[in-house]
């Protein structure tokens, strides 16, 4: 009895290297504008072509700033970066959703949105994130640049396969609860290396609740328990989410693909190499404290006292803290923060605006922070805008930024400053991951929310 990622990694396989990894055909190749420049030189030095160009799309996401997109990029070397995916993307004959056109957006976004990203397809990025695209119930993963370049030349990539791990989410979450909380606290039990070597299948009854966009936030974040990637086997929530979607197969296509995909889920007698079950129950809003994305605890929690840190991680325990500013065993409900981040391929889709929307209606924002409202893509900011969203967020003194990566990472103009508090919505909280000196703090929307309304850490089951 198999398991939905063998069958689908089974299906891909080309041939597997006696003592050596496997040769496995890729679906889908996205590219962004930071780690393809050196793939498209090393196809130029050996005169090659894109093997397939249909099956690669590409668009800047990363360097691009989140006001006057009309005009050049300020900053040299982002400029020169979108620029040369730009003139890579013309040579190469690859569609491109250009900055400021009403496609682009970031990568891990526009995929799904755009029914690029189905059930059952291998799916590549040189970009960590990528197994957002997993929540369609489709394998994907982040590779190194050279790994592109082979993608690029072949269609295929050499990989090791990694074991498979299956966690299951069992009964249904509480008001103010998200699926980012859902993630958090996963995270935490695993810590950053807990799923390292494995590819995870989340399932149960809380997954199975989950909209599409909630599979994509908790799917986004398996790479930060160390995981190769995780998925979601397809439903009905799946199917409806697709359907009629720009690259979604239509008529006659719709039919057998909907055949096709309902029978991509594991045996009922498939064995996992690990198995772990948590309780929606035992999870509530959640925060994290220090530096790495496991480092987290309720909203209502307090750090962990060094005596309850494994004897070998409290050095680097300590550290993170002072980092942070933070004290073990201090409470952080009410502590004063200076920014909030809403967006990231984490959390930058259309329900998260909503969330947000619905927490900071009728109220003001708070006078001491600074907020970043930023949606991960045009597409996403049409919907804004349709459903008024914008008017409640600028009657609460919020306005929206055009789309971008923004503040998840400072490699554009949206940097926090040194020793500032960011309550974000991104993905990783590590040292000067938001700028250099920037202490982030990861949350939901909920949380971003309520901290942007009173001006510091709040727990939004309270407003």
């Amino acid at each position: 009895m198999n398991t939905l990622f063998d069958k689908i990694w089974d299906k891909h396989v080309i041939q597997v290297i006696d003592d050596g990894p496997t040769q496995l055909y890729i679906d889908r190749l996205f590219c962004h504008e930071v780690t393809s420049p050196q793939a498209f030189d090393g196809l130029r030095e050996r005169n090659l072509e894109v093997f397939r160009p249909e099956q690669v799309f590409c668009m800047p996401d990363h360097n691009i700033p989140t006001h006057d997109q009309d005009k050049p990029i300020e900053d040299s070397i982002g400029r020169k970066q979108v620029e040369t995916l730009d003139a890579n993307c013309a040579q190469f004959g690859l569609t491109e959703y250009k900055m400021n056109s009403k496609d682009n957006g970031i990568i891990h976004v526009v995929g799904p949105e755009k029914g690029l990203s189905l059930p059952g397809m291998t799916i590549v990025c040189g970009d960590s994130h990528t197994s957002t695209h997993g929540a369609m119930g489709a394998i994907a993963f982040g590779i190194g640049t050279s790994e592109v370049e082979m993608v690029l030349a072949s269609q295929c990539i050499l990989q090791t396969k990694p074991k498979s791990m299956r966690i299951n989410i069992n009964g249904k979450l509480s008001k103010g609860v998200t699926p980012k909380d859902v993630a958090l606290f996963i995270m935490s039990k695993l810590t950053t290396s807990g799923a390292t070597g494995y590819f995870v299948e989340y399932a149960g009854q809380v997954v199975r609740d989950m909209s599409m966009e909630g599979r994509l936030t908790l799917c986004n974040l398996s790479i930060e328990m160390g995981a190769r990637g995780g998925f979601v086997a397809p439903d009905e929530t799946t199917f409806a989410y697709i359907k009629g979607r720009e690259y979604a197969p239509k008529g006659e296509a719709w039919d057998k693909a909907i055949a096709k995909w309902k029978t991509l889920k594991s045996d009922k007698d498939a064995v996992f190499d690990k198995e772990l079950n948590f309780e929606a129950d035992e999870i509530e809003p959640r925060i994290t404290y220090g530096t790495n994305p496991g480092m987290g605890i309720g909203i209502t929690e307090q750090i962990p006292t060094a005596e309850l840190i494994e004897e070998n991680g409290r050095a680097s325990f300590m550290k993170s803290l002072h980092y942070m500013g933070f004290e073990p065993g201090q409470k952080l409900l009410g502590h004063p923060i200076d920014y909030i981040f809403l967006g990231a391929c984490t959390n930058g889709r259309i329900e998260d605006f909503r969330a947000f929307a619905s927490t900071v209606k009728g109220k003001r924002k708070a006078d001491n922070v600074t907020a970043w409202l930023v949606p991960g893509s045009w597409a996403v900011g049409k919907q804004i805008t349709e459903e008024g969203l914008d008017r409640i967020l600028a009657d609460a003194g919020f306005e929206i930024r055009q789309p971008g990566c923004s503040a998840c990472l400072a490699m554009n103009d949206d940097k926090i400053p040194a020793g500032k508090y960011s309550v974000s919505t991104s993905n990783r909280n590590f040292e000067g991951r938001q700028g250099p000196g920037a202490r982030t703090i990861l949350a939901s929307p909920l949380v971003a929310a309520a901290a942007a309304i009173t001006g510091k850490i709040t727990d939004p089951r309270t407003l």
